[in-house]
């Protein structure tokens, strides 16, 4: 029997197809032979958030209709103050491949759906067209494809009367039971997530800590809080970005039924580790070959170009991936993100690390296990990737994967060497190397820089006519509403006692945003 890649997904096993092979015949088939009554919409909001629509069929007559042409909906209100009223009408078309068992209601088939507007196009506003046509652009320039893994992190929290066994603050990094105490919750989004996805590498409990939280906001005031992160696989990076979604309206929909809230907001208390979206790059030729590290586990001239490509798109980023002014508080020394543009192995205060990739050396058991006789040859099973660390959960997850895109083209496309790449190299902890770091140029301080930034480097998204001119005014408009220019300056004239009040208003009013 073939081997299907999507085991994991109960639909492409029991339908016994790879999963980009599933038709509208097949659906049909397995709907009527597992009695389901419904399929549901999901897609991507303006706001960053899936959306969903539920449509019930009596007959096969419904249900191939729902398949083939979708459903209609309005525009403007889906993607309030960037689309017209005036072109609001829109289609919403499910692709098949996306197709999994809602955990949450027994009778439902869903989809992840894209927008066609009425010519038959991708609509031009959404968010996922911007990602897919920055990918052609990457194919066509490049002949690569360009794979992504992203890392959720989020704050669990609930209601404790009495915290036994409690984690030290800071401290809960790869906790288990009896001092981490969301084991089990953690365990159930995993379990969903690769049910659905089938590309999650892991899950554990994170940094950061609280035994109670002190707030205004009544949802979250006097919870416990403990922070939780799932790492997914390397994927084609429009996959990414919907496993990325769909992992977001898991985790919080298990959460809810828990009785607990999850949020992905940057930052919840000072001195606490922050909900990074960190993104591991790999780049792929034809024939599957990750082409960021040669035989001998060197990096490549691809690897290089791409870390150059990164380096010239990260200030301006920022703005699709750090767009609530919480998320400069996030972005501080010595808390593990990163201030500065600068690139290093294995350093988790770079803006772009180059992990441990298993390059030079495998078969790392046998050294632990000398029994172990039998060599796997893992030689073109490369794992090298390229972290980028700067974005956290208040990211616009396809703009921001979009532009990330567009930056790995720009730098291979670059005929340059890209000396600064080798001049942007660090080594050891930026933040005790006071003369190296003023040397470096910094990320933005603030959503108000952020959005200057865009301004000014617009034309890097607006090329080949990826990113439209009128999304691109939105987000500036989105970035400039935060009206944080000053907000540092303003918090450091308060009393000590004003200033914790003042941040915790601004830490927490963004719990649910994207």
């Amino acid at each position: 029997m073939k081997e299907y890649l999507f085991e994991s997904n109960p639909i492409a096993l029991s339908i016994q197809k790879n999963k980009e092979d599933i038709t509208r015949e097949d659906l049909v088939k397995f709907v009527k032979e597992n009695n389901f009554t419904k399929i549901t919409f999901h897609y991507i909001g303006g706001d960053g958030k899936l959306k969903e629509l539920k449509l019930p069929f009596s007959n096969t007559y419904q249900l191939e209709n729902i398949l083939t042409d979708g459903e209609r909906a309005d525009a403007c209100s889906l993607y309030k103050n960037a689309v017209d009223m005036g072109k609001s009408d829109v289609y919403i078309v499910p692709v098949y491949k996306t197709v999994f068992l809602n955990p949450f209601e027994s009778n439902s088939i869903d989809f992840i759906c894209r927008y066609v507007d009425n010519e038959g196009n991708l609509a031009s506003f959404a968010y996922d067209s911007i990602l897919n046509k920055a990918v052609n652009l990457f194919r066509e320039k490049t002949d690569y494809e360009l794979y992504a893994a992203g890392e959720l992190e989020f704050f669990l929290l609930w209601d404790v009367e009495r915290n036994i066994y409690p984690i030290p603050e800071q401290m809960g990094y790869h906790g288990s039971l009896p001092f981490t105490k969301a084991g089990g919750i953690l365990s159930e989004i995993l379990y969903h997530i690769e049910r659905i996805t089938g590309t999650v590498k892991y899950a554990h409990s994170e940094v950061g800590n609280i035994e109670r939280l002190q707030s205004d906001n009544e949802e979250i005031k006097n919870k416990h809080m403990e922070q939780l992160e799932v790492e997914f696989l390397p994927a084609p990076i429009e996959d990414m970005a919907n496993y990325m979604i769909l992992g977001k309206w898991l985790i919080r929909n298990i959460a809810y039924r828990h009785g607990c809230i999850a949020t992905f907001t940057p930052k919840l208390e000072e001195g606490i580790a922050g909900n990074a979206l960190h993104f591991h790059l790999m780049i792929k030729d034809k024939d599957d070959n990750n082409l960021l590290v040669d035989e001998n586990g060197d990096y490549t001239e691809i690897s290089r170009k791409l870390i150059g490509g990164l380096i010239e798109y990260a200030d301006s980023l920022t703005s699709f991936g750090n767009t609530v002014a919480s998320s400069y508080f996030r972005l501080v020394p010595n808390q593990e993100a990163p201030t500065h543009i600068c690139w290093s192995e294995s350093n988790r205060s770079a803006m772009i690390r180059v992990p441990l990739g298993w390059s030079k050396i495998s078969n790392l058991t046998k050294i632990i296990n000398p029994q172990q006789k039998i060599i796997l040859d893992r030689k073109k099973d490369k794992k090298q990737t390229i972290e980028f660390r700067p974005p956290d959960g208040s990211a616009f997850i396809h703009l921001l994967l979009a532009g990330i895109t567009m930056a790995a083209e720009y730098g291979l496309s670059n005929t340059e060497n890209f000396k600064e790449v080798e001049e942007l190299h660090v080594t050891g902890n930026i933040f005790q190397d006071e003369k190296r770091r003023k040397n470096l140029k910094t990320l933005p301080v603030s959503c108000k820089e952020s959005s200057e930034i865009l301004a000014q480097k617009r034309h890097l998204y607006e090329r080949g006519k990826i990113f439209p001119a009128f999304i691109i005014d939105y987000i500036i408009r989105i970035l400039q509403e935060e009206n944080d220019g000053d907000l540092r300056i303003s918090l450091n004239n308060l009393s000590s006692e004003e200033r914790t009040i003042c941040l915790r208003k601004i830490l927490h009013k963004d719990v649910h945003s994207r």
